[in-house]
């Protein structure tokens, strides 16, 4: 039944659905540990109960969260193997490795304090807890710099070496390899973006629990704290994006013209295209709303500076214009929109009606989850944009993958569609549960001590001497 389709394209399908899918999930869990630390912090700097009950809130959340990301994450590395074999044999000697340091490090780090972490609040030392905490919380950030590396060395391979039989090996320094043109501008702006999802998140949860019960002090706090985020981070962001612009002009330039659609070269200066149906085969934007030399003025910061067009490049070499126009236009506009949420969020707080104003409460519950879509579109414009390339100029994708035939591919797609919709929905649906319940308005004092010191059985109540 599938005979007639390309099991390249199968294949990319399948990687793209599992990994968008997987995503969604780390990029909540470094911004959950982040903000769990914050609160235990502020919980045993304060001693306020309000932030020791969202930390218990927040820690059931992302517990769920922080196993499904390790459950999906586990099939990124099965498809590596099953359908891009080729790729695993020519790149492996320098992403094996890269891969490894992530699992020795961070892996390693998160599950050996995340156990203290969710069960040890009256176990252990109220320390050695938030050290548990922040180890947590390292994690993430560790795990994220090692899968940058990764993915940003496909992006701008640096550092490598070609052996006799065509693999790409490790160069005399393995820092070549790790800190790439676009290493820095990726780590920072994908982090960034894990922090203001999850503020996005948070923020629509104490939005729908204001709109039920402004007196609540768990929503209220939880409402303000997510707002300051998005109104300092947002615009950090904006700034970040565009210098990672610069840069993947610098190193991918095709990519660059792609997204801005871009055609032909334009040396008085390009537009910006604000949106327009890209028409790859007549080789033109059809119904173009623009603004002229404002391409120009962003890419270069110079309205009158040339920029070249996809025409400079041959044909093969181009990325899906369509696909990579859009998605960046989406990331772009959520990007707006989670700015303006912020500035509204600060005259709000200005005025003193922060938690009082329902329109408000609703933006910021209707925007709740702008950032995970947010982040797909920018992978998808990362990725996509890559191609035709595995190993960006070096190692096309249709050399890249195993050599299986169409119908075995299909079948592993469907069986990965099927089980992800029942498996993960089934945990999405319980997340959503959690947050539909409001935070606990009793309030607990962080402990002095442990309650019961690990393998430790208690004595008999009854009376004795108090020494």
């Amino acid at each position: 039944m599938f005979e007639h389709l390309d099991a390249v394209i199968l294949a990319r399908v399948q990687f793209a659905f599992t990994v968008s899918f997987h995503f969604v999930f780390p990029a909540f869990s470094i911004g959950l540990a982040s903000y769990l630390m914050v609160l235990e912090a502020l919980w045993l700097r304060t001693g306020r109960g309000v932030y020791a009950n969202l930390f218990r809130y927040w820690l059931k959340i992302f517990a769920v969260v922080f196993g499904m990301g390790v459950v999906s994450g586990v099939v990124m590395s099965y498809q590596f193997g099953t359908n891009w074999s080729v790729f695993s044999e020519k790149a492996g000697p320098v992403i094996g490795p890269l891969m490894a340091y992530e699992v020795m490090t961070a892996f390693f780090l998160e599950a050996g304090f995340l156990g203290v972490m969710l069960f040890g609040m009256n176990k252990v030392g109220k320390g050695l807890h938030f050290l548990a905490t922040c180890m947590v919380a390292l994690g993430t950030m560790i795990s994220a710099t090692w899968i940058l590396a990764v993915n940003s060395w496909m992006q701008t391979p640096a550092g490598h070496l070609i052996n006799e039989q065509g693999q790409f090996v490790p160069g005399p320094s393995w820092w070549a390899i790790v800190f790439t043109a676009s290493f820095p501008y990726r780590l920072v702006h994908t982090v960034i973006a894990a922090y203001l999802t999850t503020a996005l998140a948070v923020g629509g949860v104490g939005a729908w629990h204001l709109l039920r019960d402004r007196a609540n002090p768990g929503a209220r706090k939880m409402f303000s704290m997510a707002m300051w985020m998005a109104a300092v981070v947002a615009p950090i962001q904006i700034f970040v994006g565009d210098a990672h612009g610069l840069n993947t002009l610098e190193h991918q330039p095709a990519k660059i013209l792609a997204v801005e659609g871009h055609y032909e070269p334009s040396p008085d200066g390009a537009s910006l295209i604000l949106f327009g149906i890209p028409d790859s085969e007549a080789r033109r934007v059809d119904y173009a709303i623009e603004v002229p030399k404002l391409g120009s003025l962003i890419l270069k910061h110079d309205p009158n500076a040339a920029l070249p067009g996809l025409n400079d490049f041959p044909r093969e070499d181009w990325p899906p214009v369509g696909i990579v126009f859009w998605s960046f236009r989406i990331m772009v506009g959520l990007g707006f929109a989670m700015l303006g949420l912020g500035l509204w969020s600060l005259w709000a707080r200005w005025r003193g009606i922060l938690y009082d104003w329902c329109w408000l409460h609703r933006a910021a519950l209707v925007m709740g989850p702008s950032g995970f879509v947010a982040v797909i579109a920018g992978w998808i414009t990362t990725e996509v944009g890559r191609q035709p390339f595995t190993v960006y100029g070096l190692m096309r994708t249709a050399e890249s993958h195993s050599p299986l035939a169409a119908p075995a591919v299909a079948a592993s797609l469907i069986a990965f569609v099927v089980v992800y919709f029942f498996a993960f929905g089934a945990g999405i649906y319980y997340l959503l549960r959690l947050m539909a319940k409001p935070p606990q308005p009793g309030e607990t004092q962080p402990p002095s001590r442990p309650q019961r010191a690990a393998g430790i059985t208690p004595a008999a109540s009854g009376a004795g001497t108090e020494y």
